[in-house]
């Protein structure tokens, strides 16, 4: 595994401590895509995250999967389904690492392959307003 140092006063976590440090949205000025800012903490192993966008009345209205992220600071866009109706809105962010799929045995022996499981280590959820049509605030 290579693992590049950006700051050489930080030392990698091994799974079960890495954490969420930050999570930021902002909706951009169409109201139809939402910029996520996420960091965590330095890592051994390479995360997973998983992260929702949910509208006003609750319900989840975007997501994006993030597999084994190589960088520990991540900026990426979600798309929404249409323009974003005035209100708060919430963004989830769940961290978690997986076990290697298991290599498929030699043929005959093989059995149906079973995905494996999800261990949830951080998750971190946060507000973000969307303003009315045609203000400045961002």
């Amino acid at each position: 595994m290579d693992i590049f140092f950006q700051d050489p006063g930080e030392i990698p976590l091994p799974p079960d401590e890495v954490r969420i440090r930050e999570l930021h949205a902002v909706i951009w000025p169409d109201r139809q895509r939402v910029r996520v800012y996420l960091e965590v903490e330095p890592f051994q192993k390479r995360p997973n995250a998983d992260v929702f966008i949910r509208n006003p009345q609750g319900q989840e209205i975007a997501q994006a999967s993030i597999i084994e992220s190589m960088s520990r600071k991540m900026e990426f866009t979600m798309h929404l389904p249409g323009p974003a109706s005035p209100g708060q809105y919430s963004l989830l962010a769940i961290l978690f690492y997986t076990e290697p799929i298991p290599e498929p045995k030699p043929e005959g022996q093989n059995e149906p392959l079973k995905l494996p499981e999800a261990s949830e280590v951080d998750r971190a959820e946060i507000s973000f307003d969307v303003p009315e049509h045609g203000s400045e605030e961002q």
